[in-house]
């Protein structure tokens, strides 16, 4: 399936002389969907993981319906102030500042391994940061999982070391 015919460019977006890259008419079609959850979830099952880390926001619509048509635990990674247990954090860059994410200091146990899943490979700046937070918990990255990868922004260079796979790479 050409999934370019589901990912719009929209111009000048979030500000002049961005072109965002948008998912949404993939998320709205079902069978195009389906064959990204599809993809995703032949991929994770031949990595034989323990669970599935996904980032927040856009990567949890990917994430947990793989795990949960594998049977994988799911590990949401969100954005600060929303994981109300114990937890550990990890700031990183962005272009214009900087961010922080969070994950449940229990999420995973010491010696797993994951795989980290999020929609779109930019930078790689949060990707990175996800990393890291898997980890502080002592456990490990098999591989990172994206639909789309922007790669003239470079994100994979800041991923070294890591197995890195996009669906749909522009």
């Amino acid at each position: 399936m050409d999934l370019r015919a589901y990912i719009r460019d929209v111009a000048d977006f979030p500000e002049p002389g961005i072109l965002f890259r948008d998912i949404t008419p993939l998320l709205g079609d079902a069978p195009a969907r389906r064959f990204v959850i599809d993809e995703m979830a032949a991929y994770v099952e031949s990595r034989g993981v323990d669970a599935i880390v996904a980032i927040e926001s856009r990567g949890f619509l990917f994430g947990m319906p793989v795990a949960d048509r594998l049977g994988l635990p799911f590990v949401p990674v969100r954005k600060p102030g929303k994981l109300p247990a114990a937890r550990m954090s990890v700031e990183y860059s962005l272009e214009y500042g900087s961010g922080q994410l969070d994950i449940h200091a229990d999420a995973l146990a010491r010696g797993s391994r994951a795989i980290i899943i999020d929609d779109l490979l930019a930078t790689g700046g949060t990707a990175r940061a996800a990393c890291e937070l898997v980890a502080v918990l002592g456990a490990s990255v098999d591989s990172l999982l994206f639909v789309v990868e922007l790669a003239h922004l470079g994100g994979r260079a800041r991923l070294v070391g890591y197995d890195v796979r996009a669906l749909l790479v522009y």
